[in-house]
């Protein structure tokens, strides 16, 4: 354990980079030590409308002035025009406000089991999900999350999660029964090593749920608020999910969370079955309608789509025939670079040279900038990258 880390008052349960940021302004941050950093990660898809965007950090400052908190057993302005915001965007009928995606996903898993149980009266409770894919770290989420390593020294682990491979149509048939509630997806697992969900597939999906009477729950925790070139994942593949979920760029940075659903999911949660002491507050709903309104009103979904396929084009032009790089995929600026090799290096060498990415994965890198990012910026960004590589390359 390092000096500062036992110095340190916090649990040790992150694996902290040496680095300490203490501003931020679009895409860009800066440490204490006055170093300046090229920001493609975006506090893993956060700030999609850049560091302190204005019109966010305006209706924050005019709310502070206003009211912090009252109890949800009271009507909040805001948070009925960001919910209406919300469905008027989207094929939902109905909005719930938490505080994070892991809340959001959990509220999801409720709603479904819910739903089939006093809905209709099915009795169904199992959600099956996939392979790789991330849905957040509360006992539930964890346990619907389809990676091992998340689940480790947690047992017993909550019933009721089957795990498929993705793209997988047969498996998924077969692992559908009587018991079966509802599918829940990533349609672009991210965390897992940024896989985009093969079109037929969804459709496969979505199909199964109306065949069997299933929810069809999608996850757009990361995709959510433009990141992948629509406002949401799910109208690129021309489905509509019974219920979604959205958190991470929905507040430009203020912790907050929702779930959406159809009317006819919405009856499930009468009064009292569910709750959050701080969902959809008067000043996290102020952050949630300044940012739909800005993403909405300035068309920025569609120019994260062409700045994801400018980007996309840079990296295959400049890493492409690298003999550590496998595939660069991805959708929109939800980008992941597949490497033959372990990339925590890579990263770290990243840092060194003024470029903030993550991992997705052991052997894959992360891109989430700015989704106003400008081409100047990508150019930084891959200059960055090929520099880095062909240095790689160049030691071996």
């Amino acid at each position: 354990m390092s000096e500062q880390a036992n110095a340190s008052s916090l649990f040790q349960n992150y694996a902290r980079y040496p680095i300490t940021l203490v501003k931020g302004e679009g895409s860009w941050l800066w440490d204490d030590r006055g170093n300046k950093y090229l920001d493609f990660m975006c506090g893993i898809a956060v700030t999609n409308l850049g560091h302190a965007p204005k019109p966010v950090k305006d209706a924050l400052v005019k709310q502070l002035d206003e009211l912090w908190h009252v109890s949800n057993l009271y009507h909040i302005p805001n948070q009925e025009a960001a919910a209406k915001l919300l469905t008027d965007n989207s094929c939902a009928d109905r909005v719930f406000f938490c505080n994070s995606g892991a809340e959001a996903n959990e509220a999801a898993i409720k709603i479904a089991r819910r739903y089939q149980q006093k809905v209709a009266a099915s009795g169904r409770y199992e959600i099956i999900t996939f392979q790789k894919s991330f849905h957040g770290r509360t006992l539930a989420t964890l346990t619907a999350t389809g990676q091992d390593k998340v689940k480790d020294g947690f047992l017993p682990l909550p019933e009721g999660f089957v795990h498929v491979e993705l793209n997988d149509a047969q498996a998924l048939e077969a692992a559908i029964n009587e018991r079966t509630a509802a599918i829940m997806l990533e349609l672009v697992v991210a965390e897992g090593g940024v896989y985009p969900v093969e079109p037929a597939f969804a459709a496969h999906i979505a199909a199964l749920c109306k065949q069997h009477g299933l929810l069809l729950i999608v996850d757009e925790i990361q995709t959510g608020m433009g990141r992948t070139g629509t406002l949401f994942a799910y109208e690129q593949y021309g489905i509509e999910p019974d219920v979604f979920t959205l958190a991470k760029g929905l507040g430009s940075g203020f912790p907050v969370g929702a779930m959406l659903a159809k009317e006819y999911v919405a009856e499930a949660f009468s009064a009292g079955t569910h709750g959050s002491t701080f969902g959809g507050t008067p000043i996290a709903t102020a952050a949630v309608k300044a940012t739909i309104e800005t993403i909405v009103g300035e068309g920025v979904a569609a120019k994260a789509a062409e700045a994801g396929a400018y980007l996309v084009q840079q990296l295959k032009e400049k890493l492409g025939g690298h003999p550590l790089v496998i595939d660069i995929r991805g959708k929109g600026l939800l980008v992941g670079i597949e490497c033959a090799q372990p990339i925590g290096e890579l990263i770290t060498e990243g840092q060194k040279r003024g470029l903030l990415t993550v991992s997705a994965g052991p052997n894959v890198i992360r891109l989430l900038p700015s989704l106003l990012v400008s081409k100047e910026e990508i150019d930084q960004a891959v200059s960055i990258l090929a520099g880095i590589f062909a240095d790689r390359t160049a030691a071996v």
